[in-house]
């Protein structure tokens, strides 16, 4: 299995908008844009994020093929991390391979993470890569119409 990062391309933008519709993977993410399915809201979220100054955007590739983004971001003292692979590929390790690469392009610490309180494989792949539970909280989600408990993870030093 080799997975790679590399820059966001536009041609890569189409498998994203796809994989950011699949129900399974919206429900299990939970805090989604309120309409997955706006194509302009979309095109208009990742035109202005990756104008961004200090944002680290990239495409997570699986033996050459596009396969999801992980992303830091946030002001210099809250940095935080966010992936998103296609749901065809978890269970695999490739969302914890890819964490692992972008860990090492963004060296600053501490990095934050959130997750639904119910996203086990979400919150195991953190864990792997170093990530603890330091607060929990709740917030509405989208995808679930209503307030969930989430989970913050911190990676330190």
């Amino acid at each position: 299995m080799d997975v790679e990062l590399r820059e966001v391309h536009d041609s890569d933008l189409p498998v994203f908008y796809r994989q950011m519709n699949d129900p399974e993977a919206l429900w299990m993410a939970a805090f989604t844009p309120k309409d997955p399915a706006d194509r302009d809201a979309f095109d208009a979220h990742w035109k202005r994020i990756r104008s961004l100054a200090g944002v680290l955007h990239r495409t997570v590739l699986l033996d050459g093929d596009v396969v999801g983004h992980a992303s830091v971001f946030g002001d210099p003292d809250e940095r935080e991390v966010t992936y998103w692979i296609d749901r065809a590929y978890w269970g695999r390790g490739v969302a914890t391979a890819a964490l692992r690469v972008l860990l090492t392009q963004a060296p600053e610490r501490p990095l934050y993470a959130r997750a639904a309180a119910d996203n086990a494989g979400s919150l195991r792949v953190l864990e792997r890569c170093g990530f603890r539970e330091t607060a929990r909280e709740r917030g509405f989600a989208n995808a679930r119409g209503e307030e969930i408990d989430e989970v913050v993870l911190t990676l330190e030093g």
